[in-house]
């Protein structure tokens, strides 16, 4: 199954976004995140915007997004429009999902982690679980091998091509498979709401750290059974601490110093490798960012996975 390869946001005003969840306060990858997807979308002339993916309260920190909003307020990375809190449109999702069921592209699941952990942890095909009027909650799973406008490529694979990754694929049955779409909890599930708030606030292009990659087929199909365009995708390297682990917040890398911009938006300049000059490192928090946009150039990150964090 391979997604379209033309552009379907040619000609369309460019939209970007970033969009935390409040698990815990900005750290210097955040930030690198968040910079990387401002810079493109205003040296392409377009709006940046924030997004609040505020939907697992189990896990959200207090406080954690007004630190996040007060350190991207500190950087000067302000949102074009009114912050999006996804907390607050679970209608909008429940609207998705019933599209969803009545053209049959998910079906209900009550299967066990224990239960799926005997295939890898990957629903695919026969589910394991019978729902009738008894059982009290059961998930939703998008239904992978359903029809979409995505057609087969090799075999059970798919592919999508990343504007500085290249060709990424992954099988539907290793991969992939049934995946959540609203939780057995009733949470919704990240992928749907994202393509969702993606749609709806006309997000044309999403620079995003690796990480997230694996994700972006399922939204892919998401966007098929939808009918709604895909964005444009560009995963910059993640930042990596001394040990090799990935600057997270499962992590526990340490919150930005919100005392000294310059300092870091200057050190998260050099690491996304575009060469700030000497005397930048003296300059405000909005010269920076003026700089930043006049030479952004995204293409000196293509085919990097990784690199260690200055």
């Amino acid at each position: 199954m391979q997604s379209s390869s033309h552009d379907t946001t040619a000609n369309i005003p460019y939209i970007g976004r970033f969009a935390p969840s409040p698990t815990g306060p900005l750290h210097f990858g955040s930030l690198l995140a968040a910079l990387a997807s401002y810079l493109d979308a205003h040296s392409h002339g377009g709006k940046w915007l924030i997004r609040m993916e505020d939907l697992d309260p189990p896990r959200e920190m207090p406080n954690a997004q007004e630190r996040i909003l007060e350190a991207l307020d500190t950087y000067h990375l302000f949102s074009d429009e009114p912050i999006v809190y996804q907390s607050q449109r679970s209608d909008i999702y429940q609207q998705a999902l019933d599209r969803l069921i009545k053209n049959n592209l998910v079906f209900p699941c009550t299967c066990s982690r224990k239960q799926l952990n005997v295939v890898n942890g990957i629903h695919f095909g026969n589910c394991y679980s019978v729902i009738d009027s008894n059982v009290p909650a059961f998930a939703w799973r998008f239904n992978c091998q359903s029809p979409t406008r995505l057609s087969l490529k090799q075999g059970d694979k798919v592919s999508f091509q990343d504007m500085l990754q290249g060709e990424f694929q992954q099988s539907l049955q290793q991969d992939i498979g049934d995946f959540v779409v609203k939780r057995k909890d009733q949470l919704w599930a990240y992928q749907l709401a994202m393509v969702i708030d993606d749609y709806h606030q006309g997000v044309t292009h999403v620079v995003r750290g690796i990480d997230l990659i694996d994700s972006t087929l399922r939204q892919n199909m998401l966007q098929a059974a939808l009918n709604y365009p895909e964005p444009n995708y560009a995963h910059i390297p993640v930042a990596c601490a001394a040990n090799g682990q990935k600057l997270s917040k499962q992590n526990l890398a340490p919150a930005l110093d919100l005392s000294n911009p310059t300092k870091n938006l200057w050190l998260a300049l050099s690491w996304l490798r575009q060469k700030p000059p000497e005397k930048l490192r003296t300059a405000s928090v909005k010269e920076m960012l003026e700089w930043g946009i006049a030479h952004w150039d995204i293409k000196v990150l293509s085919n990097i996975q990784s690199q260690a964090a200055i």
